[in-house]
């Protein structure tokens, strides 16, 4: 699973503005300790109100089964 590169420079935490990082099926936000999933294998939800909290995310090894 991966994000486009391309799309990765420009996405950033709608929270914060900080910078993600992809881990697995999400896109990280150290900062706010918030975790994005990533549906369908490409397609990020930026939604703050669907975002995992980061502990959330670790305990299930960063891995989901949302789909679109």
């Amino acid at each position: 699973m991966s994000v486009k590169k391309e799309l990765l420079e420009i996405l950033a935490c709608p929270k914060c503005k900080g910078d993600i990082q992809e881990k697995s099926m999400f896109l990280v936000c150290k900062k706010c300790k918030l975790a994005y999933p990533v549906l369908d294998n490409d397609v990020p939800d930026m939604l703050i109100e669907d975002a995992w909290k980061l502990e959330k995310a670790e305990k299930a090894k960063f891995k989901h089964n949302l789909e679109l």
